[in-house]
């Protein structure tokens, strides 16, 4: 079993930033991908970045350029820098983690005012 918990979200004017975190804990042997979900109101769950544990990154086309995605392996983290905010990020922010199963954070609310 492993856990996911996230932190660092919350609200930010348009043009903003936040940094979200994400620490697995549990038996962990290797996560071989960890990333970032969003679901906003009434749409549904999309891929915002993903890295694994080899260092490859992979955006969707709405977030390149604006976020970052980072891990530090050996605190089996994963990090999401999100710059130039725009009130369309706004959605629950969710941690997701690939071993041989796959894991889900309960998710972190990301307000975005315009």
């Amino acid at each position: 079993q492993i856990h996911l918990e996230e932190s660092g979200g919350g609200l930010v004017q348009t043009g903003g930033s936040l940094a979200l975190s994400c620490v697995a804990s549990g038996k962990i042997f290797r996560l071989w991908t960890m990333a970032w979900y969003r679901q906003a109101p009434g749409k549904q769950r999309e891929l915002v970045a993903s890295a694994t544990d080899t260092g490859d990154a992979n955006y969707a086309d709405s977030v390149k350029g604006r976020f970052t995605i980072s891990r530090d392996n050996a605190k089996n983290t994963v990090y999401l820098q999100m710059n130039s905010l725009k009130p369309d990020d706004t959605a629950v922010y969710y941690c997701n983690a690939e071993d041989l199963n796959i894991w889900w954070g309960k998710g972190i609310l990301v307000t975005v005012s315009s």
